[in-house]
C-alpha cells in the first residue's frame, strides 16, 4: 500500500509545470526556426536577390551553428548553470532573429541565421537538462516525454506558423513572430529556478574545438551535396576532414581526464542506440517535410498557408503516443517499441512515396499518420534512454548528443532528400528540353516550379510541359521518398538488435505503514 505522503511526493508543483512549459516552448521555438522559412524562401529571394545556393545557406546557416556548438553548450551549461546558459542563449537567439529586420542583404541574412544558431545551441540542451535534473525520478520519464514530443512536431509547428504569417503578410513577418516570442520566452526563462552539477570540471577546450570542426564539416557536405554532388572535391574533402576531426575528437576524449563527452558511454546499449535513432528519426522527417510541401504546393496546387495546415494533423498522434510511452518502455523494454515505432515510420514514408497525380489528401493524411505515430513512439523512449545512461551531474551533455544527433539527421535528410529528388527530375525532364526555346531550357530544367512559371507564361498550349514536369517530379519524389523509407526499416532491425530488451522485474520488499 503506498502512503499518503509518497502520493503527494510525487505530484508535480507549480514550479514544475511552469518549468516544464518554459522548456517546452522554448525548444518547440528553435526547431521551429529550422523549418520556418521552408514556405518564405522564394518571396526572400524575389526581394533581396538572393541566390539559389545563398538561399541554402539562409536555412542552413542556423542548423550547422546549432550542430556545431550543442555539445560545448550542453557542457557549460552543467559548470555554469543550466538557467543562465537558457537565459543567454534565448537573448542570443531573439537578437539574431531580429537582424534580418535590419540587414536583409544576402551576407546579412546568413549572418543572423548562424547567430541565431548560436543562441539556439545554448537553448537546446538546457531545456532537456533542467527536466531530468530538476524534475522527481518517478515523473522523468512522463516530463521527457512532453519535451520529445513537442520537440519532434516542432518543425511541423514551424511550417504551419508561417504558413499562417505569409497568407496575409510579408517574409519579415517570420522574424518578427519568432522575435516576439523569443523575447517573451527570455522573460520567462528567468522565473524558473536555477540547476547546476555538483562537480563542475574545467571545459574540454580540444574536445569542444575537435567535435565542433567534426560535426560542422559533416553538415557542409551535407548541405553541399546537392548543388554539387557526392563525389564532387570539396564534398569528398569536407566529408574526409569531418570523419578525420571525430577520430580525433575520439582519442582526445578516451585520453583526457574531464571529457566534454565520455564515448565510453556509447558502451551502454540504451544511450548509443537511443542516439543512432534520433539520428534517424530527424533525417527522415526533415527530408520528408522538403518532399510533402512541394508536392502539396505543386502538385495538389495548394497555397502555402494551405500547405502547412495539411501538415498539421501529424503532430496530434506524434504528441499523445509521446505522453505513455515510458510505460510501454517499461513493460515491453527498449527494443520492441522502438522497433515498432521505427517500422511504422518507414512504413508511412513507403506509402507516402507511392504517391502519384491521382493521388489526394487523404492518401498523404493516412500515410502522414502512420509515420508520425511511429515517430511519438520511438522519439521519447529514445531520448530517455540517452539520459539514462548518463550521470546525473552530465545531463547537459546528454541533453547537448540527444540535440546534435537530432541536428545532424536533420542536415542528411534535407541533403539526401534535395539531391536524389533533384537528380529524378532532372533526368527525367531532359527528354523534354531540347525541344524548347533556348531561354527557356535552363529554368525547366532547374525544377519544377519554374516549370510552371514557363509554363503559365506561354499560356493554354503549354499544358503538354506542365504534365511532362510534373511527372518528371514525380519521379524524384517517388525516388526519394522510396530511399527513405527503405533506409529506416533497414535501420530500425540494427537499432532493435543493439538496443536492450525488456527489463528484468525485480521484487520489491513492502514496508509496513
Amino acid at each position: 500500500m503506498v502512503s499518503t505522503g509518497q502520493r503527494t511526493a510525487t505530484r508535480l508543483s507549480r514550479a514544475h509545470r511552469w518549468m516544464l512549459a518554459v522548456s517546452g516552448l522554448s525548444v518547440a521555438l528553435v526547431v521551429a526556426a529550422m523549418a520556418a522559412l521552408y514556405s518564405a524562401l522564394p518571396g526572400i529571394a524575389a526581394e533581396t536577390g538572393v541566390a539559389q545556393q545563398q538561399l541554402t545557406w539562409v536555412v542552413d546557416g542556423y542548423t550547422l551553428a546549432l550542430a556545431c556548438l550543442v555539445l560545448p553548450a550542453g557542457a557549460l551549461g552543467d559548470r555554469w548553470g543550466r538557467r543562465v546558459v537558457l537565459i543567454a542563449g534565448m537573448a542570443v537567439f531573439t537578437l539574431g532573429s531580429a537582424a534580418p529586420l535590419l540587414f536583409d542583404g544576402p551576407i546579412g541574412l546568413i549572418a543572423a541565421r548562424a547567430v541565431a544558431g548560436v543562441g539556439a545551441a545554448f537553448v537546446m540542451p538546457s531545456t532537456l537538462s533542467l527536466l531530468t535534473a530538476g524534475f522527481p525520478e518517478e515523473r522523468r520519464g512522463q516530463a521527457v516525454g512532453v519535451w520529445a514530443g513537442v520537440a519532434g512536431s516542432g518543425g511541423a509547428l514551424g511550417i504551419i506558423g508561417s504558413g499562417l504569417l505569409l497568407q496575409w503578410l510579408p517574409w519579415q513577418s517570420i522574424f518578427i513572430g519568432m522575435t516576439v516570442i523569443g523575447a517573451l520566452l527570455l522573460a520567462a526563462s528567468c522565473t524558473v529556478s536555477e540547476s547546476i552539477a555538483a562537480e563542475r570540471p574545467p571545459l574540454d577546450l580540444w574536445g569542444s574545438v575537435t567535435v565542433a570542426a567534426a560535426v560542422g564539416l559533416v553538415v557542409v557536405a551535407a548541405i553541399e551535396a546537392p548543388a554539387r554532388g557526392w563525389l564532387d572535391p570539396l564534398v569528398l574533402g569536407t566529408l574526409c576532414g569531418g570523419v578525420a576531426a571525430a577520430a580525433v575528437f575520439v582519442l582526445i576524449e578516451v585520453r583526457t581526464t574531464h571529457p566534454l563527452l565520455d564515448v565510453r558511454l556509447f558502451r551502454d546499449r540504451g544511450f548509443g542506440s537511443g542516439t543512432v535513432s534520433l539520428t534517424m528519426q530527424f533525417l527522415v522527417s526533415f527530408g520528408l517535410f522538403m518532399l510533402l510541401v512541394q508536392f502539396l504546393q505543386l502538385i495538389l496546387g495548394y497555397s502555402p498557408l494551405l500547405a502547412s495546415l495539411a501538415m498539421g494533423p501529424m503532430i496530434v498522434p506524434l504528441v499523445a503516443v509521446s505522453l505513455f510511452t515510458h510505460r510501454l518502455v517499461d513493460r515491453f523494454g527498449l527494443r520492441a517499441v522502438t522497433f515498432t515505432g521505427l517500422t511504422l515510420v518507414g512504413g508511412g514514408l513507403l506509402a507516402i512515396a507511392r504517391l502519384d497525380l491521382s493521388s489526394g489528401y487523404l492518401d498523404v493524411l493516412g500515410s502522414l499518420l502512420v509515420m508520425s505515430t511511429g515517430m511519438g513512439l520511438s522519439s521519447a523512449p529514445a531520448t530517455a534512454a540517452i539520459v539514462a545512461g548518463t550521470p546525473v551531474a552530465k545531463h547537459g551533455v546528454a541533453a547537448a548528443v540527444n540535440d546534435a544527433a537530432r541536428e545532424i539527421g536533420a542536415a542528411l535528410g534535407i541533403a539526401i532528400a534535395g539531391s536524389v529528388l533533384a537528380a529524378g527530375y532532372s533526368n527525367h525532364i531532359a527528354p523534354a528540353l531540347p525541344r524548347l526555346p533556348e531561354a527557356a531550357r535552363g529554368p525547366v530544367g532547374d525544377s519544377l516550379a519554374a516549370a510552371l512559371q514557363v509554363a503559365d507564361r506561354a499560356g493554354p498550349q503549354a499544358q503538354p510541359l506542365i504534365d511532362f514536369a510534373k511527372t518528371a517530379f514525380l519521379q524524384g519524389f517517388q525516388q526519394a521518398g522510396t530511399v527513405l523509407g527503405i533506409l529506416m526499416p533497414a535501420a530500425a532491425v540494427v537499432i532493435a538488435a543493439w538496443a536492450p530488451g525488456r527489463p528484468r522485474r525485480r521484487a520489491t520488499a513492502r514496508r509496513p505503514h
